[in-house]
């Protein structure tokens, strides 16, 4: 029986992550590197919890959202090797005390060296969406972050070599890259704002920890 317990008690987590970056993420080698440098310094990650504990914590039916900023392209290597950054969280106005606590921890587990730099942590409105059939992905959070994506087709292609040039932020189970239609970032603590729509540079995926 107390084995048992104990097993009940293992965290166990899953959903649906979304990603769009400031720099095109499904293309070519040559496209990436006339941007490399130049641009991607920008990105929002934001997973949305279908099931599952963090730190002892239910968390299920709750989202959590993190814009960071760095001082140099977010590429191939991600948040590891993209300089200096920063980052902000914003958290699902429908958690309790001990619900935002977890959803912060776990946002700051998923981020890499952008967890140690967190400036900022908001409570606001977030609606977030994954449609499994068309893949089409939606994003809210208060008035501060904006994302509408879908998956990319051949008429997205421009060179013909293009892949998932650089790999999501996160890790995640599976993904597909895709088109932001929509991806804008209005809140603060970043020193930045910025709107790239109808770009290549979203991520749709699944989670399991």
């Amino acid at each position: 029986f107390a084995a048992v317990s104990a097993a009940a008690e293992v965290d166990s987590i899953d959903g649906f992550y979304l990603e769009s970056r400031t720099c095109q993420v499904y293309t070519g080698p040559c496209f990436a590197n006339a941007e490399f440098g130049l641009t991607g310094n920008d990105a929002i990650m934001a997973w949305h919890i279908e099931n599952g504990r963090h730190v002892g914590t239910d968390l299920a039916g709750l989202s959590v959202v993190v814009v960071v900023h760095a001082d140099r392209t977010l590429a191939s290597a991600g948040i590891g090797d993209a300089g200096q950054v920063k980052s902000v969280i914003f958290v699902n106005d429908k958690a309790d005390a001990a619900q935002r606590e977890a959803l912060v921890d776990f946002a700051k587990s998923q981020i890499g060296k952008a967890g140690l730099a967190v400036v900022r942590v908001e409570s606001m409105p977030i609606h977030m969406s994954l449609d499994r059939s068309t893949l089409e992905g939606r994003l809210e959070a208060g008035r501060a972050v904006k994302m509408v994506t879908r998956k990319a087709r051949p008429g997205d292609c421009i060179c013909s070599n293009e892949v998932a040039y650089y790999p999501p932020l996160a890790s995640v189970t599976n993904f597909v890259p895709g088109v932001a239609r929509e991806a804008e970032f209005s809140g603060r603590g970043l020193g930045t704002q910025w709107s790239m729509p109808d770009s290549r540079s979203s991520y749709m995926g699944l989670f399991s920890f």
